[in-house]
This record gives C-alpha cells, sequence and structure tokens, in this order.
C-alpha cells in the first residue's frame, strides 16, 4: 500500500505528537516531516515529497495564511488540511478561499480527523455542514459583504488580535512586523470600518464572533 505522507505543522510539540499517535493504528498515513514554524513548512516542502500539510494557523514566522498562499503557488499537488483552535466563524471562509482543501478545529473527534485527511488527499475538499453553508452564503451574497468581510487578510489578522487584547507591540512581535507597520494597520482599519478606536473594533469582532 502507498502510503499518504503528511506534513504537521504546528508550533506545539505535543500537538504534533497527539496526531502522531491518533494516526498510529492507521495503514494508510506516514508522518515524514514535521514543522515549528511557517518556514520551516516551505523549507521542508521543498526537501520532501508530501501529499498533505495538516497546518496550524497560528505559527511564528508567517501566518497560516501566508502559508496556504505560498504552498499554493510553490506546490499545487499538496494538500492543505487546516486544523486551528480558532472558531469556523473566524478563518474557515478565508482559509478555503487562499486554497486550504479542509478546516477542522482542534476539539474535533479523532475518527474526523482521519477522514478529513483521507478526503482531502484524493483531491476533495472537506468542510463541515456548517462551513459549507457558510461558503454557499458567501458565493451568494455578491457586494454585499461586512465591513471584516472587505479586509485583506493582514489586516484581518490584525483586527482579530486587537481584539483579542494584545498590544501593539505584542501584536508586531507575533506578526514579526515593526511597531510602525501594526500601527498604521490599526489607523486604516478604523478608517475602512468605519470605526471610532480600538473600543470600538472590540466591540465589533466580539459582536460577529471573531474572537474566542
Amino acid at each position: 500500500m502507498t502510503k499518504i505522507r503528511l506534513l504537521v505543522a504546528d508550533d506545539h510539540a505535543v500537538v504534533r505528537q497527539g496526531i502522531r499517535q491518533i494516526l498510529a493504528d492507521t495503514l494508510d498515513f506516514a508522518i515524514v516531516r514535521e514543522a515549528s514554524d511557517g518556514i520551516q513548512v516551505l523549507e521542508k516542502l521543498r526537501d520532501c515529497k508530501v501529499d498533505v500539510v495538516v497546518l496550524d494557523l497560528s505559527m511564528p514566522m508567517m501566518s497560516g495564511l501566508e502559508v496556504i498562499k505560498q504552498v499554493r503557488k510553490e506546490f499545487p499537488a499538496v494538500a492543505i488540511l487546516v486544523l486551528s483552535f480558532h472558531s469556523e466563524e473566524q478563518y474557515a471562509v478565508r482559509v478555503m478561499k487562499a486554497g486550504a482543501s479542509g478546516y477542522l478545529t482542534k476539539g474535533s473527534d479523532p475518527e474526523e480527523l482521519i477522514t478529513a485527511l483521507r478526503s482531502v488527499a484524493r483531491g476533495r475538499k472537506y468542510v463541515t455542514g456548517t462551513l459549507a453553508e457558510r461558503l454557499a452564503v458567501e458565493i451568494e451574497s455578491g457586494t454585499d459583504k461586512l465591513p471584516h468581510e472587505m479586509l485583506s487578510d493582514r489586516e484581518y489578522e490584525v483586527l482579530c488580535l486587537i481584539a483579542s487584547g494584545l498590544s501593539i507591540q505584542e501584536i508586531a512581535e507575533k506578526l514579526i512586523l515593526s511597531v510602525k507597520t501594526v500601527s498604521t494597520y490599526r489607523t486604516r482599519l478604523v478608517h475602512k470600518m468605519r470605526m471610532h478606536g480600538t473600543a470600538e473594533l472590540t466591540r465589533y469582532a466580539i459582536m460577529h464572533g471573531l474572537v474566542d
């Protein structure tokens, strides 16, 4: 049997080990590489043949959304299954539009992870019923979008981090940007979303389920 070759990318070793344990009794998977940041994902894909990347969204060096776009560009045949602690409401639609093959939260059952991996490895998309509805609405909505749906991926990331209570300095460190750049993003968010400051941005994000 030809095994499905996986790269597991998560900055927490315990999560990577947990995925290994879940797949230990399956016969059709082989974890051939692990990565703890976005740069490593790309380096290891260049070094080894991989069929599916299991990707966390919140990692050092590069955001998950950036990694997805770069993998799609360099390795179009590699499927990407996002496994994130972020709820579907926060990132799932953006992740799928960026080029991921599927989206699961880390609270999903192990059996669902296995099912999703087999599905995306065959070239299919894997989405929950709820996410399928969201994608359908996204397609049908046309230009009638909420303010946060009009943001770029980076602007959206900054919005979510601001709403999570992080300071400009902390966001800059997390995204590996300068404080000045993050401040510019914040100013742009306030302008584009027609808000009046951080407190209003935070209320908006909470009201629309953009933070856990």
